[in-house]
Protein backbone atom coordinates (compact mmCIF):
# COMPACT_ATOMS: atom_id res chain seq x y z
CA UNK A 1 0.00 0.00 0.00
CA UNK A 2 1.22 3.49 -0.81
CA UNK A 3 2.64 5.42 2.13
CA UNK A 4 0.37 8.44 1.58
CA UNK A 5 -2.75 6.28 1.28
CA UNK A 6 -1.96 4.56 4.55
CA UNK A 7 -1.41 7.99 6.16
CA UNK A 8 -4.78 9.15 4.78
CA UNK A 9 -6.67 6.14 6.12
CA UNK A 10 -5.06 6.17 9.58
CA UNK A 11 -4.87 9.89 10.39
CA UNK A 12 -6.15 12.34 7.77
CA UNK A 13 -9.65 10.89 7.30
CA UNK A 14 -10.38 11.12 11.04
CA UNK A 15 -9.06 14.70 11.32
CA UNK A 16 -11.11 15.92 8.35
CA UNK A 17 -14.21 14.05 9.57
CA UNK A 18 -13.97 15.66 13.01
CA UNK A 19 -13.17 19.12 11.62
CA UNK A 20 -16.33 19.23 9.48
CA UNK A 21 -18.57 17.09 11.70
CA UNK A 22 -19.09 14.35 9.11
CA UNK A 23 -20.76 11.28 10.60
CA UNK A 24 -20.86 9.01 7.56
CA UNK A 25 -17.37 7.60 6.83
CA UNK A 26 -18.19 7.39 3.10
CA UNK A 27 -18.83 11.15 3.01
CA UNK A 28 -15.27 12.01 4.12
CA UNK A 29 -13.47 13.79 1.26
CA UNK A 30 -10.83 11.75 -0.55
CA UNK A 31 -8.74 12.08 -3.67
CA UNK A 32 -10.45 10.58 -6.70
CA UNK A 33 -7.84 11.09 -9.43
CA UNK A 34 -4.89 13.22 -10.53
CA UNK A 35 -4.64 14.46 -14.12
CA UNK A 36 -1.28 15.59 -15.54
CA UNK A 37 -1.54 17.74 -18.67
CA UNK A 38 1.28 19.10 -20.80
CA UNK A 39 0.19 21.51 -23.55
CA UNK A 40 2.72 21.95 -26.33
CA UNK A 41 1.81 24.79 -28.67
CA UNK A 42 5.14 24.57 -30.51
CA UNK A 43 4.24 21.03 -31.58
CA UNK A 44 2.32 22.57 -34.50
CA UNK A 45 5.63 23.33 -36.24
CA UNK A 46 7.69 20.43 -34.85
CA UNK A 47 5.86 17.13 -34.30
CA UNK A 48 8.93 15.44 -32.74
CA UNK A 49 8.33 17.43 -29.54
CA UNK A 50 5.22 15.34 -28.85
CA UNK A 51 7.17 12.06 -28.76
CA UNK A 52 9.70 13.48 -26.30
CA UNK A 53 6.92 14.94 -24.12
CA UNK A 54 5.06 11.61 -24.04
CA UNK A 55 8.21 9.82 -22.84
CA UNK A 56 8.94 12.46 -20.20
CA UNK A 57 5.36 12.53 -18.89
CA UNK A 58 5.30 8.73 -18.86
CA UNK A 59 8.45 8.63 -16.73
CA UNK A 60 7.06 11.27 -14.34
CA UNK A 61 3.68 9.57 -13.90
CA UNK A 62 4.72 5.92 -14.10
CA UNK A 63 1.89 5.34 -16.57
CA UNK A 64 1.73 5.74 -20.35
CA UNK A 65 0.75 9.25 -21.46
CA UNK A 66 -1.85 9.86 -24.18
CA UNK A 67 -1.45 12.34 -27.05
CA UNK A 68 -4.17 15.00 -27.16
CA UNK A 69 -5.30 16.45 -30.47
CA UNK A 70 -6.82 19.80 -31.41
CA UNK A 71 -10.62 19.80 -31.45
CA UNK A 72 -10.94 22.84 -33.72
CA UNK A 73 -8.90 24.57 -36.39
CA UNK A 74 -7.65 28.03 -35.41
CA UNK A 75 -6.15 30.00 -38.28
CA UNK A 76 -4.40 32.61 -36.11
CA UNK A 77 -2.35 29.88 -34.43
CA UNK A 78 -1.83 27.90 -37.68
CA UNK A 79 -3.61 25.01 -36.01
CA UNK A 80 -5.58 22.34 -37.86
CA UNK A 81 -8.21 20.05 -36.40
CA UNK A 82 -6.75 16.69 -35.35
CA UNK A 83 -3.13 17.88 -35.00
CA UNK A 84 -1.33 16.63 -31.87
CA UNK A 85 -0.84 19.55 -29.46
CA UNK A 86 -0.27 17.99 -26.03
CA UNK A 87 -0.11 14.98 -23.75
CA UNK A 88 -1.99 13.95 -20.65
CA UNK A 89 -2.25 11.10 -18.19
CA UNK A 90 -4.88 10.27 -15.55
CA UNK A 91 -3.69 8.58 -12.37
CA UNK A 92 -5.91 6.62 -10.01
CA UNK A 93 -5.36 4.25 -7.10
CA UNK A 94 -1.85 3.39 -5.93
CA UNK A 95 -0.07 5.28 -8.74
CA UNK A 96 -2.04 8.40 -7.82
CA UNK A 97 -0.93 8.27 -4.18
CA UNK A 98 2.69 7.50 -5.14
CA UNK A 99 2.75 10.49 -7.51
CA UNK A 100 1.18 12.83 -4.93
CA UNK A 101 3.72 11.69 -2.34
CA UNK A 102 6.60 12.42 -4.75
CA UNK A 103 5.06 15.77 -5.71
CA UNK A 104 4.64 16.98 -2.12
CA UNK A 105 7.85 15.65 -0.59
CA UNK A 106 10.38 15.67 -3.44
CA UNK A 107 9.36 17.77 -6.46
CA UNK A 108 7.81 20.91 -4.93
CA UNK A 109 10.71 21.55 -2.52
CA UNK A 110 13.02 21.52 -5.57
CA UNK A 111 11.28 24.59 -7.05
CA UNK A 112 13.54 27.61 -6.93
CA UNK A 113 12.46 30.23 -4.34
CA UNK A 114 9.57 28.01 -3.25
CA UNK A 115 7.25 29.63 -0.72
CA UNK A 116 4.30 27.29 -1.02
CA UNK A 117 1.54 26.62 -3.53
CA UNK A 118 -1.30 29.16 -3.92
CA UNK A 119 -4.55 28.56 -2.03
CA UNK A 120 -6.67 30.35 -4.65
CA UNK A 121 -6.32 27.59 -7.27
CA UNK A 122 -9.48 25.72 -6.23
CA UNK A 123 -12.35 25.63 -8.74
CA UNK A 124 -15.32 25.93 -6.36
CA UNK A 125 -16.13 22.21 -6.47
CA UNK A 126 -13.24 20.90 -4.41
CA UNK A 127 -10.71 20.35 -7.22
CA UNK A 128 -7.22 21.85 -7.13
CA UNK A 129 -5.13 22.77 -10.18
CA UNK A 130 -1.44 23.49 -9.84
CA UNK A 131 0.70 24.88 -12.64
CA UNK A 132 4.34 23.83 -12.78
CA UNK A 133 6.57 26.00 -14.97
CA UNK A 134 9.49 23.59 -15.18
CA UNK A 135 9.10 19.81 -15.38
CA UNK A 136 12.75 19.35 -14.38
CA UNK A 137 11.74 19.48 -10.69
CA UNK A 138 10.85 15.79 -10.95
CA UNK A 139 13.83 13.52 -10.23
CA UNK A 140 12.80 11.06 -12.98
CA UNK A 141 13.81 13.54 -15.70
CA UNK A 142 17.45 13.44 -16.82
CA UNK A 143 18.82 16.99 -17.29
CA UNK A 144 21.26 15.96 -20.01
CA UNK A 145 18.53 14.57 -22.29
CA UNK A 146 16.21 17.60 -22.06
CA UNK A 147 16.61 20.26 -24.75
CA UNK A 148 13.86 22.61 -23.48
CA UNK A 149 11.99 22.78 -20.18
CA UNK A 150 8.23 22.34 -20.40
CA UNK A 151 5.42 23.33 -18.09
CA UNK A 152 2.52 21.22 -16.97
CA UNK A 153 -0.80 21.40 -15.14
CA UNK A 154 -1.54 19.04 -12.28
CA UNK A 155 -5.22 18.72 -11.36
CA UNK A 156 -6.15 16.96 -8.13
CA UNK A 157 -9.80 15.87 -8.25
CA UNK A 158 -11.38 15.25 -4.85
CA UNK A 159 -14.79 14.11 -3.65
CA UNK A 160 -15.06 17.18 -1.40
CA UNK A 161 -18.29 19.15 -1.60
CA UNK A 162 -16.58 22.55 -1.41
CA UNK A 163 -13.17 24.21 -1.45
CA UNK A 164 -12.82 24.35 2.34
CA UNK A 165 -13.09 20.58 2.67
CA UNK A 166 -10.66 20.03 -0.21
CA UNK A 167 -8.20 22.55 1.26
CA UNK A 168 -8.35 20.80 4.64
CA UNK A 169 -7.83 17.41 3.01
CA UNK A 170 -4.78 18.54 1.01
CA UNK A 171 -3.36 20.48 3.97
CA UNK A 172 -3.57 17.37 6.18
CA UNK A 173 -1.93 15.27 3.46
CA UNK A 174 1.02 17.68 3.56
CA UNK A 175 0.44 20.03 0.62
CA UNK A 176 2.62 23.08 1.34
CA UNK A 177 0.15 25.95 0.93
CA UNK A 178 1.55 29.50 0.97
CA UNK A 179 1.22 31.38 4.25
CA UNK A 180 1.16 28.25 6.32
Amino acid sequence: MARLREFYEKEVADKVRKEFGITNPMAVPRIEKIVLNMGLGEAVQNSKIIDVAVEELTSIAGQRAVVTKAKKSIANFKLREGVAIGTRVTLRGARMYEFLDRLIHIALPRVRDFRGVPTRAFDGRGNYTLGVRDHLIFPEIDYSKVDKSKGMNITIVTTAKNDEQARALLRELGMPFAGR
